[in-house]
């Protein structure tokens, strides 16, 4: 990119800096919650997160089975974060002992909140059929969204998002409600990191990139603080990517994953406890508990699903954003040697498929892929998804929708989508964000399906023990993209090819 010559005259710089921090105002209670944000902590509770713009000693949440009777409370105690630049603190409470599938309503204390309401966590092993979104490379720019009218009536009171803010993936979000259970989102989040594409604020990048972060989790909020929305990092977490030789205009926050871990660091699960009947499942689960290190590396399981996030970005042999690492951001590492990779091993192992026989793992960066793949992650994950069995691999980073028929080791399974051993893998990277889309390039063996022009997500439906079913969903429209059937027979407990 080209620097600006710099401005001449103090009063001017002022101007540009006052004009161009687009800041949400700040309310008049500062105890006011904003960002909220809930995750799947455990096989019976939830975590929910949100800031507030000034520190709390005390962070409580009171909740019930019903709007009128919140008789329940659970409170955390001096436990408010924040770091340098941040205008805002993130406060942390976790509901416990939550009956499974049952909708619980809540309210954050303060003087100045609301009350809201999620569907508690399917007990693992349930086998209810459910959909859960995947929704990757999503940001905003203040109020340079993409834009989207409408609305529906549906059974489930429709979150209500800023018009002005009202980006179409978004906004789709909200309006299908009834439609899914939580949101799965591996890496990039806000692009605030990319704050100096609007000239303006070249002057005011630390200033412009929490206001971004600001917007964009407020915006947020309305989805993230009714459905469980998982996270995991990526690329635009990790730090001054795009002006990596300018050190002294990189806020703190953008450096070395930090504000995702303030915001997420409390609020994803390590693993859960198996709830197999075989001890060494049992062993092998507490094995990946203690080796989990969230919001980077750590496994939920729901209904019929164990779902695992892995960390693309550091923890493994010439990690992209790890020390010494090909984008040059010199991130982590956020465990000991091999942790990621004995924890990812140790967890897969103690999958029962008896109890959950889908397993799905979601990292952002992929290797299979019409785009820039990743090297190192192929070397680093590829044998292990394919030996312990995992069916679907969910990846981003690539702005456009791609779906491959089950492949190992660049060849295609012969079996296709008809009981396949290798995993099948779809990029869900067009969700939208100021970087816009990219167009889909030479199409490698076993590509299915791409779309490099509509603003998506993807949906994953889990049907029944043996069947599931993926689609590609429009933004702005709803229309489904593309669509397609996994079947697996899932004849074996525990999987090792």
């Amino acid at each position: 990119m080209k620097f600006l010559t710099p401005f001449k005259t103090a009063p001017l710089m002022a101007a540009v800096i006052i004009a161009k921090a687009h800041y949400p105002a700040l309310p008049t209670d500062l105890t006011t919650p904003f960002q909220q944000r809930l995750a799947i902590y455990g096989p019976n509770s939830v975590s929910i997160g949100w800031n507030t713009y000034t520190h709390l000693d005390e962070s409580c949440v009171r909740f019930g089975t019903s709007s009128d009777n919140l008789d329940h409370v659970s409170c955390a105690v001096g436990e408010s974060t924040t770091y340098p630049s941040s205008r805002t603190y993130e406060n942390v409470v976790i509901l416990k002992n939550l009956t499974a599938g049952v909708t619980y309503y809540y309210k954050i204390d303060s003087t100045n909140s609301t009350v809201d309401h999620f569907l508690s966590p399917r007990t693992p092993g349930d086998k209810t059929p459910f959909s859960f979104n995947a929704v990757i490379d999503l940001g905003v720019y203040g109020e340079d969204g993409f834009t989207i009218k409408g609305d529906k009536t549906k059974k489930d009171t429709i979150p209500t998002i800023n018009p002005a803010l009202n980006h179409t993936t978004i906004g789709r979000l909200a309006n299908t409600v009834d439609d899914y259970e939580f949101i799965i989102h591996p890496g990039d989040f806000a692009y605030a990191d990319d704050w100096f594409l609007s000239l303006d604020n070249i002057f005011d990048g630390e200033n412009a990139y929490q206001a971004i972060l600001e917007n964009f989790y407020t915006q947020l909020a309305p989805i993230a603080g009714r459905k469980p929305y998982m996270a995991s990092p990526g690329n635009h977490e990790a730090a001054c990517q795009e002006i990596p030789h300018t050190t002294g205009l990189c806020p703190d926050g953008q450096k070395n994953f930090t504000d995702f871990m303030h915001r997420f660091g409390q609020t994803m699960p390590t693993s859960f406890p198996s709830v197999s009947t075989n001890n060494s499942a049992k062993i092998l689960a507490n094995q990946a508990r203690q080796l989990a290190q969230p919001p980077f590396w750590y496994s939920f399981e729901y209904g019929m699903a164990h779902v695992v996030m892995i960390n693309t970005e550091t923890d493994f042999d010439a990690a992209p954003s790890g020390q010494g690492g090909s984008a040059g951001l010199d991130g982590g590492p956020f465990g000991t040697q091999n942790q990621q990779i004995d924890f990812l091993k140790a967890d897969l192992a103690s999958v029962d498929r008896a109890v959950t026989p889908w397993v799905i793992v979601a990292g952002h960066r992929p290797w299979y892929t019409a785009g820039t793949a990743c090297g190192p992650c192929q070397e680093a994950f590829e044998d292990i998804l394919y030996t312990y069995g995992v069916d679907l691999g969910v990846f981003g980073h690539v702005h456009n929708s791609q779906r491959f028929l089950p492949v190992y080791d660049g060849t295609v399974d012969p079996a296709g989508l008809q009981d396949p051993k290798a995993p099948m893998y779809i990029v869900a990277g067009a969700a939208g964000n100021i970087e816009g889309l990219v167009s889909v390039g030479t199409k490698p063996e076993g590509l299915a399906f791409s779309n490099g022009d509509d603003y998506a997500y993807a949906t994953v439906k889990i049907v029944d023990e043996n069947n599931m079913e993926i689609e590609f969903v429009q933004s702005t429209t709803g229309e489904i993209l593309d669509k397609s059937a996994l079947f697996k027979s899932h004849a074996e407990r525990f999987i090792r090819q």
